[in-house]
């Protein structure tokens, strides 16, 4: 028998999951053959409690006939809290081959109830530690164990950022901790496993705990505290002992408080370390605790607490400094190579009470100097006090910042050497995994997408951010929904996004409306195409995954935002009322504004249109037959009055800017011979710019999807490949290692294009991401099959584009799908991977006619796997089955 087998397992996108509270976890498996077209045919799924030789199976499908292989829900006896439950699949494939039992994973339940917390949130008592102390505070206990341990887990969360220590070692790899929730509804706690942590005897356990996003400074107008304005924190940790019988040990009043080295912590702002303030074994044992001070019980921390649902903030990388410089102003300035976000460890032998400061930047001005006025009133300074008894190591603990230069101030001898490999920077971000890759022969193209990358790492800190550096960093609904088929190709982004979207569903208003910003700090207007989140994301997510539940969980909350939008408008048809941001950054835009020319009513009811389309198909997925109807009908009218309203009786549309043309094509709002005079017109207003674009935030993502679906691949060509300024090149002609928020935040002379909003981070035109990866490479899904159970192979290949190859790879939740083409003499190099279990349909452009193309057709045709093989209007269509394949056609 040929190979087939389950080649990988998961839990909830997870191999292993510990500390959930889903109480239905769902299965998915990839398999791996080495027979072309291979189909699943059956499975068989199991799970055991606290057995990985499954010898009493809690749940046992036995053999279901199906090809169903993703997210397939557990229907087992009620699952327990704080119980781990191991599990395997087995399959079959289509001609009968059963294969072995996976390799055994689990998954670890936490508090299915958040009645069955024990502890209590603890603070330092305010009469001996002010609640306003900027300082970071210790928390410690100690306890005896006194048998056998078989299992010991921690369940710990904080009103503020905790870090977890155990017996002087610290506990697990996360940072920021617990990340960034729409805390008055939600706050996430982490469990771990401390088993070898622990030992028979005396043990302690200590936390610090510092402001965060929780008390700290949040937005640009400097305001504190919008959850709370007293830390504290919370723990359980549960002690099995080889016997079967348990110890726990809680946050109560008898657990100790004092203040550290970590004298200031601000996620804007940066950290000061005094190491002479160390309190050293401050978590261990042995350490004598008598002067620190009570703690009391506080009920101010009113959040539902919650199983972490995101991958947590880690370190990914480490990159040493790549060189320094001396500016003009006699500053040492390191260059790390690369914009990125994290923090700097340094490494240093001094005197005690040497104080060094590192100042952080994303770029240097025109003259050479470290230039930070883009900052605006973020500090992005860490200062570390030495202690000056041998060699010293630091990173901050409670901060981030987005940078590529680092002033050095304070750092002995620097006027005679700067030693580079004592800096290094610790690049942090949710810990997604990478699952998708595009390179071509177009370096500039290849950079583009390295800086995509870069810009999608910097602002995926537990929450998707709009730029990593300044005095906002915060969650924008419009930067996320526009940019969010990127994300999910580039990683494997369903836990954050599900996480995020629990967090919008939470703070929308009993309204319907969405803040514009997630989690919400107020003062914020709502806004269309930012609002659009509520509708867009949930529905990109099941298009990438074939996440059913996902649309499940947030169906009202998608509904509601569309009826909000229905109550807003002069007629139920149009959103004609109230504020939005509009094109946000249109280069098209009147002066001193930053929204666009586009009118902002046409703007708000072409995404009204769309959320209600999603609505429509959401329940048509979820079978609400009469949500269906409703949804249907309302669609129906908003497109006939965006026709009447915005289009021409001749068929053009009443604003003649880019941004305008591509929604109506790119939204399905006109169609037929108004589609293509709309299509013709949008092809002109690029060509009057001499192939550059005028588009904003909402524009832009759908520009050159707009000239392609029309037939104008060539011109989206030119303006992918434009380099002078307007394009997605210009900043990569000048050195941008990510996207940046403004076309051109450096100006062909090097100065700024402003002081006060210009962040060379900022994520959202990297959205063009998705037009390389579907299009230049060709990899794609059938738009009516979700999660790439059906592949559609498409790549556009223009021989003059000045790209003679292209390749794109993603790791879907079936396998690793490839597609990769080059041109070589005369021909078509086109190679394919599908994975087991799905299906491709492979369009081939070729120019020769069909009499030409039949001897191509004959010899390829009666290969396995292949499934028909017929001529199409530019080409050829090629059905297949899974497998790898290498086609070579005829130009």
């Amino acid at each position: 028998m040929k190979v087939w087998c389950v080649k990988e397992t998961s839990v909830e996108y997870r191999q292993k999951l510990l500390g959930t509270d889903i109480r239905k976890p769902r299965f998915s498996w990839k398999t791996l053959s080495d027979r072309r077209g291979v189909l699943q045919s059956a499975y068989q799924i199991q799970v055991a409690e606290e057995d990985d030789s499954f010898t009493n199976k809690l749940w046992d499908t036995r053999k279901i006939d199906s090809e169903e292989a993703i997210l397939i829900p557990y229907e087992g006896p009620e699952l327990m809290s704080r119980t781990r439950y191991y599990y395997r699949v087995k399959v079959w494939d289509d001609q009968g081959n059963e294969s072995l039992w996976s390799d055994p994973d689990f998954f670890e339940t936490a508090f299915l109830c958040g009645e069955e917390w024990r502890s209590s949130w603890i603070t330092p008592h305010p009469a001996m530690i002010n609640p306003a102390e900027e300082s970071a505070f210790l928390l410690r206990k100690s306890f005896v164990l006194k048998k056998d341990i078989a299992a010991a887990r921690v369940y710990c969360t904080s009103a503020g950022l905790y870090e977890l220590y155990m017996n002087e070692k610290r506990v697990g790899k996360d940072l920021l901790t617990p990340g960034w929730s729409s805390y008055q509804h939600r706050l996430q706690y982490q469990t771990y496993d401390v088993t070898q942590e622990l030992r028979d005897g005396i043990n302690a356990v200590g936390l610090i705990v510092a402001d965060g996003w929780y008390k700290g400074e949040l937005g640009w107008e400097g305001h504190k505290g919008h959850y709370g304005s007293t830390r504290a924190a919370r723990l359980e940790l549960y002690v099995k002992y080889q016997d079967g019988s348990e110890d726990l040990i809680v946050t109560d009043p008898t657990w100790r408080s004092s203040t550290g080295p970590i004298q200031y912590a601000e996620i804007y702002h940066g950290e000061r370390y005094d190491a002479r303030l160390e309190k050293e074994g401050w978590s261990g044992s042995n350490y004598n605790d008598a002067a620190w001070y009570e703690v009391i019980v506080t009920d101010q921390v009113p959040a539902n607490l919650v199983a972490q649902e995101n991958e947590p903030v880690r370190i990914t990388e480490s990159r040493p400094a790549v060189s320094y410089v001396v500016t003009p102003e006699g500053d040492y300035v390191l260059d790390m190579g690369q914009n990125m976000v994290g923090r700097m460890r340094l490494a240093v032998e001094a005197e005690e009470g040497t104080r060094i400061r590192l100042s952080h930047a994303e770029v240097l001005d025109k003259e050479g100097n470290f230039y930070t006025d883009n900052l605006r009133g973020a500090k992005q300074q860490v200062e570390y006090i030495t202690k000056g008894n041998g060699p010293e190591s630091y990173a901050s603990h409670f901060t981030f910042q987005g940078f590529r230069y680092v002033k050095i101030e304070g750092y002995p001898g620097l006027e005679k050497h700067v030693p580079l490999e004592s800096f290094t920077c610790e690049v942090m971000h949710s810990d997604m995994p990478s699952t998708g890759h595009f390179h071509c022969s177009h370096p500039l193209l290849n950079q583009l997408q390295s800086n995509i990358l870069w810009g999608q790492r910097g602002n995926f800190v537990d929450v998707p951010t709009d730029c990593p550096q300044r005095d906002e960093r915060l969650g924008w609904t419009g930067d996320a929904q526009v940019f969010i088929n990127t994300a999910l190709f580039n990683y494997q982004g369903a836990p954050f996004f599900t996480k995020w979207l629990r967090d919008l569903k939470a703070d929308q208003g009993e309204d319907g409306s969405v803040p514009s910003v997630i989690p919400s700090i107020g003062n914020i207007p709502i806004s269309s195409a930012w609002g659009d989140a509520a509708t867009i994301i949930p529905w990109a997510i099941y298009q990438q995954y074939g996440d059913k539940r996902i649309l499940e969980e947030q169906y009202e909350s998608m509904k509601a935002w569309v009826e909000y939008i229905r109550d807003q408008g002069d007629e139920p048809y149009l959103w004609n009322t109230g504020f939005h941001f509009g094109d946000w950054l249109g280069l098209d835009a009147h002066e001193n504004s930053y929204d666009g020319a586009t009118p902002k009513d046409l703007i708000a009811t072409a995404y009204y249109a769309h959320s209600t389309r999603i609505v429509r198909d959401t329940a048509a997925v979820l079978n609400y037959r009469e949500d269906y109807d409703k949804y249907t009908e309302l669609h129906r009218g908003i497109v006939n009055i965006f026709q009447e309203e915005y289009v021409t009786p001749r068929g053009k549309l009443t604003a003649d800017t880019q941004t305008a043309h591509a929604l109506a094509i790119a939204f399905e709002l006109v169609e037929g011979k108004t589609k293509a005079r709309i299509a013709q017109r949008l092809n002109q207003l690029i060509q009057e710019k001499d192939d550059h674009l005028t588009t904003g935030f909402v524009g832009t993502p759908h520009l050159c999807f707009a000239l392609s679906a029309e037939g104008y691949t060539d011109t989206a060509y030119r303006l992918l490949m434009q380099t002078s300024y307007p394009s997605w090149l210009y900043p990569v002609i000048k050195g941008a290692t990510t996207i940046w928020e403004h076309w051109d935040g450096i100006k062909e002379d090097g100065s700024f294009w402003s002081r006060d909003m210009n962040s060379f981070n900022h994520y959202a035109y990297g959205a063009i991401g998705d037009y390389l990866y579907r299009v230049v490479a060709g990899l794609d899904r059938d738009p009516h099959i979700p999660g790439y159970k059906k592949l559609v192979i498409q790549p556009a290949i223009q021989e003059n584009s000045g790209i003679t190859n292209a390749e794109a790879s993603y790791e879907s939740e079936y396998g690793l799908i490839r597609s990769a083409w080059r041109i070589e003499d005369e021909y078509i190099i086109i190679e394919v991977s599908i994975p087991s279990n799905t299906t491709a349909l492979i369009r081939v452009p070729s120019s020769l006619p069909q009499a030409e193309l039949q001897e191509w057709v004959e010899s390829y045709q009666k290969e396995e796997g292949m499934m028909s093989v017929n001529w199409a209007a530019q080409g050829i269509e090629i059905q297949t089955g899974s497998g790898d394949y290498q086609w070579k056609v005829p130009l």
